[in-house]
């Protein structure tokens, strides 16, 4: 799977999935629910956003990219262990599944990076 495709892949299941999570905030007009659960729902937008550059093969945002999708791997696991304290098996599978996209996102930019430098010398 190519860096343009994992992103593609990751910024909409964090969109999908963090819309899921988000939207007892989102529907109570913030009465219920916590803002931190868009977290998610923001990143996959910047990411969607920002796979264009990717498509081109943009240095730059190929690592903002890169960046973010770190951000957003090591941000899941305090849910994610919060889910499990709370025995929450719902959040616990979403949040797993948005852990298991930013780690194939994050292969396919490092098996990237690492072809490129190969080809360069």
């Amino acid at each position: 799977m190519n860096p343009y495709k994992s992103n593609l892949l990751n910024s909409v299941t964090l969109i999908i999935l963090g819309l899921w999570s988000g939207s007892s905030f989102l529907f109570s007009c913030g009465v219920e629910g916590s803002m931190t659960s868009l977290i998610p729902l923001i990143f996959g937008i910047i990411l969607l956003i920002l796979g264009r550059g990717l498509r081109l093969e943009n240095k730059a945002i190929a690592h903002i990219v890169v960046l973010l999708t770190v951000l957003i791997f090591f941000s899941l696991f305090m849910p994610l262990k919060g889910a499990v304290e709370s025995a929450d098996i719902i959040a616990l599978i979403r949040l797993s599944v948005m852990l298991l996209t930013s780690i194939i996102a994050l292969y396919s930019f490092i098996k990237s990076f690492l072809n490129a430098r190969k080809q360069k010398s």
